[in-house]
């Protein structure tokens, strides 16, 4: 048997009222990802992130915090269907906090969101708009227009 066959065998394998919630999170680079599963009990639809539970993690391990002081906590933000999985397991989206209540260093989400719930900024209409791109290409070369015929531009050409 493959793996393939194998991970698909296991993926038909009955859960019951049982799903999987992925929790996913923003390490101490700022941009790497980084998640931890647990199963979770089934209802009609996908839980509301109030209605999961905050969970830990090892910050050291990840950039996040002191050895000697290590423990992280994931508060859950959002939650999605799970792509991968499927079925009723969901994606969820963390933030990062300290077992104090404050937000680690590196969870800017957490000062987005506070900006965001100020009246005033409440209070704005927001506009939207489309910005469109183009690039024009020479007929002849079908290379974008200002280009040299015969090789590339130097870094921040002419065009």
């Amino acid at each position: 048997m493959s793996t393939y066959e194998r991970i698909e065998f296991l993926k038909s394998l009955p859960m019951d009222a049982k799903a999987i919630a992925e929790y996913i999170w923003i390490d101490g680079t700022g941009s790497g990802l980084r998640s931890k599963a647990r199963t979770f009990d089934t209802g009609k639809s996908a839980p509301s992130p109030s209605e999961l539970p905050i969970w830990n993690f090892d910050g050291s391990s990840t950039g996040q915090a002191p050895g000697e002081d290590s423990e992280v906590l994931l508060k859950p933000q959002a939650v999605f269907r799970d792509p991968f999985r499927g079925g009723k397991d969901i994606l969820v989206v963390c933030d990062c906090y300290e077992p104090n209540g404050n937000p680690i260093k590196t969870n800017t989400r957490a000062a987005a969101a506070a900006i965001f719930k100020d009246k005033r900024v409440v209070d704005e209409v927001p506009w939207y708009g489309i910005e469109q791109e183009y690039t024009l290409l020479n007929a002849e070369t079908r290379w974008p227009l200002g280009w040299p015929k015969n090789g590339f531009p130097g870094p921040q050409g002419p065009y």
